[in-house]
């Protein structure tokens, strides 16, 4: 291998990402929920390689001792716990869910959504603006769940989100990556990290995402429903370090017409 082809290998792998003044090395990360059981749960989490896991924390059990907690199967000394405001429809129930969040875990890098609907799950943008100006008055470092709107990400980020999180298709729908241009422009106009969250189903999605530029991306349902979770998991770690790779070396140009490999003049 030439020195040239090992620097390129080496920056590679020493390509982090830092959010809130953490770094990272793993740009995927994964969720908690729909999977079979805490063990399956935790052996997607190794498979994938994540660094950080979402935890909905009304719907986890992270501080009931009577019942299985997930800190059981996944170490939050290990791994990054990052407390999620799923299933809140208001500005209001999301702060109050993260600062029960933050009493039980001492947690302030969060995840925040809040959802318009539930027949979408599409983000209510007003209430999320709302609930990002609280809980950065209170000291929280906030990864905002939004549309895929360059407008509604950059007054997020105005608004002190740490990482903007636009979504590729609906929540849990497995649809992948549905306006490439909104999320390079949400892209191109960041000063936070950004991280493709939500409507990922398969590897490809997840590959499309990184070669777009973003600094990460977020799924759940496309592993823990996958008839191999285990399985999906490493091909969600594989895709994402082959779509980072693919954006750094940065693609050919597109062509309207045909290019040969070999030139056509001086043909014996």
């Amino acid at each position: 291998m030439t020195d040239t082809a090992t620097s390129s290998v080496d920056t590679v792998s020493d390509d982090t990402w830092t959010v809130a003044g953490r770094t990272f090395t793993s740009r995927l990360i994964v969720g908690t929920g729909k999977y079979k059981d805490f063990a399956q749960n935790a052996a997607a989490l190794e498979a994938s390689g994540a660094e950080i896991v979402t935890v909905a924390v009304r719907r986890v059990n992270v501080s009931d001792p009577k019942a299985p907690m997930l800190t059981d199967y996944i170490d939050p000394r290990k791994v990054t716990y990052l407390p999620n405001t799923a299933g809140c429809f208001t500005a209001e129930d999301a702060v109050r869910t993260l600062r029960l969040a933050r009493e039980a875990g001492g947690w302030d890098l969060v995840k925040l959504e809040v959802l318009g609907e539930a027949r979408t799950l599409y983000p209510d943008m007003r209430e999320t603006l709302k609930a990002t100006e609280t809980l950065v008055r209170e000291g929280f470092k906030p990864m905002v769940y939004c549309v895929d709107d360059p407008i509604a990400a950059k007054q997020l980020e105005e608004a002190g989100a740490v990482a903007i999180m636009p979504l590729g298709a609906p929540i849990g729908s497995g649809l992948g990556i549905q306006n490439k241009v909104t999320i390079r422009l949400i892209v191109e106009g960041a000063n936070v990290p950004v991280l493709v969250d939500a409507g990922v189903g398969t590897a490809s999605d997840a590959a499309i995402a990184m070669e777009l530029g973003c600094d990460g991306i977020l799924m759940n349902t496309a592993i823990a429903e996958a008839k191999d979770p285990i399985r999906m998991a490493r091909a969600m770690r594989h895709a994402v370090l082959a779509g980072r790779d693919a954006y750094l070396a940065g693609r050919m140009g597109l062509r309207r017409y045909a290019d040969p490999s070999s030139p056509l003049s001086g043909l014996i």
